[in-house]
């Protein structure tokens, strides 16, 4: 049975890309848990269908799971149909799904694989943006995509997924100024280090796993990583609170872009006692 809880974004209707796993799921949890129809989409077909089942046991929303390669249009638009179809309106569109390559130089990397990430990471985004629009024109809705504070700051090793995840930001900014007019907000919601599968597969490239973890953690002044239901909750808070907001870059990042050099500040804050 479903804990009792504030509905905040109630009957309202999500849909969240990449939303099997990682900050995806984080957002269909937290949406779910408060009233939300939740549409999400993933490429993983069983990894879906068992959060599906799991979220409409759980509630007190409902989820309904599709596949989809978001580097494909013709997926996108079978996804945004179904929603309609099924639940009659879209409120709120967060683009979530995206890749990390693994980190590597500029010489390594090809025309192609550039490519090919910016499909997924950005063209993606773009498609999913424009097929939904109509509708959340229709119910004033707004849109979250997911960027990245290394879009912001840059990342080692990692040209070709830096440069999508700025582009996000300046795609998003330029949607904000044109949908104004419709009453869609367009938003951005910039994670750090958040602890996602993800980032386990890249600490688990590292030669000392344990020790990529806790560099990891120490990026932080608040010396941890985020987490899913932290993340759920920020685009929570964009869809159903920050109604002034828009084309506004929202970090979370327990502020790994402040200050030079060593950051965790809590551990140093244990060490003095």
């Amino acid at each position: 049975m479903a804990e009792s809880v504030e509905q905040r974004y109630k009957d309202k209707v999500t849909i969240v890309t990449g939303g099997s796993k990682g900050i995806g799921r984080g957002c269909v949890e937290v949406f779910v848990k408060h009233g939300s129809k939740v549409a999400f989409c993933a490429r993983g077909e069983k990894e879906g269908r068992e959060l599906e089942a799991e979220m409409n046991k759980r509630g007190p929303g409902e989820a309904f799971f599709l596949t989809c390669d978001v580097s494909e249009e013709a997926d996108i638009m079978h996804v945004i149909a179904k929603t309609v179809e099924k639940y009659g309106k879209i409120d709120c569109l967060i683009n979530n799904a995206g890749q990390h390559p693994p980190r590597t130089s500029i010489d390594e990397i090809s025309g192609d694989d550039f490519r090919r990430l910016l499909d997924v990471n950005l063209v993606g985004i773009f498609l999913f943006s424009k097929i939904a629009l109509p509708y959340l024109r229709k119910t004033k809705g707004n849109i979250i995509n997911v960027s990245s504070l290394a879009g912001q700051i840059g990342q080692s090793g990692a040209t070709a997924y830096v440069s999508t995840k700025g582009a996000i930001t300046s795609f998003s900014k330029a949607l904000a100024i044109d949908e104004a007019e419709h009453g869609v907000r367009v938003n951005v919601f910039s994670p750090g280090n958040v602890w996602t599968p993800m980032w386990e597969q890249e600490a688990r490239w590292n030669p000392d796993p344990a020790a990529a973890k806790q560099a990891g953690k120490d990026a932080q002044l608040i010396g941890r990583f985020g987490t899913l239901e932290e993340s759920g909750l920020l685009c929570l808070y964009l869809a159903a609170e920050a109604t002034f907001c828009t084309g506004t870059v929202v970090n979370m990042s327990g502020g790994a872009e402040l200050d030079l050099g060593y950051k965790n500040k809590m551990k140093k804050s244990e060490e003095w006692k």
